[in-house]
């Protein structure tokens, strides 16, 4: 049964969503305040931790980038309907998914499942696919595992599945709906901030901020290719 961590202050939405959640078979602990729901993350262990972004006290993006400190879980962010601003620094803050208020329970229900589902990305096949290596890169596709100079990166689910997915067609161009589909399995495109949010959360983690990145290259207008030599 997947465990659900929910943190939100209202107490209407609270009980409404961790009782949808809970009717569609997850197990779910609803936290009122960040504070609360970094005290349960290490007991806990959730699957998914949905996030809102506004809380009291420590606010969802303070949150965000804690739990981001030290675990990978996926984060599915809770935010404001149209509140653009708010979406893009939650995401470039670590968060790997969003859905906007006032929460549809069939929608989050969905982003949930489709999150875990990009986890269970090992397969079930007995053929171990060899180490890449792109320059300074390394990628252990079968272990999950992304060096760089020799040094795991720490990479969120997201950003893991996106990198795997461009360094598996180096020099070709994908676009962002290409990339929105094959990453987050969405069909909107105004979706595609998620794609350019994890694209600048991948090249910082790679200490590519400035300057010419070297392995995900913006192809203006259209969308991203990686760059193996």
């Amino acid at each position: 049964m997947p465990r659900v961590l929910l943190v939100e202050d209202d107490p209407a939405v609270r009980h409404g969503v961790r009782l949808a959640l809970r009717h569609a078979g997850h197990d779910v602990f609803a936290a009122a305040t960040g504070e609360e729901g970094l005290r349960i993350l290490d007991s806990f262990r959730p699957d998914v931790v949905v996030l809102d972004l506004m809380l009291p006290g420590l606010g969802g993006l303070d949150v965000c980038r804690r739990i981001r400190d030290r675990d990978a879980v996926p984060i599915i962010m809770v935010t404001a309907r149209g509140d653009d601003v708010d979406i893009v620094v939650g995401l470039e803050a670590g968060a790997d998914d969003y859905v906007v208020k006032p929460v549809r329970s069939r929608v989050l229900e969905a982003r949930i499942r489709a999150l875990l589902r990009r986890l269970d990305t090992r397969g079930s096949g007995s053929t171990r696919p060899p180490l890449e290596t792109h320059g300074a890169l390394t990628i252990d596709r079968a272990g999950l595992v992304v060096s760089h100079h020799g040094l795991p990166v720490p990479l969120a689910p997201s950003e893991l599945r996106l990198l795997l997915t461009l360094a598996a067609s180096p020099g070709q161009v994908l676009s962002r709906q290409q990339l929105l589909q094959a990453v987050w399995e969405h069909s909107y495109h105004g979706d595609i901030r998620l794609v350019d949010a994890c694209v600048k959360r991948i090249r910082g983690k790679l200490g590519e901020l400035s300057g010419d990145p070297r392995y995900i290259h913006t192809v203006r207008g259209f969308g991203y290719r990686f760059q193996s030599s």
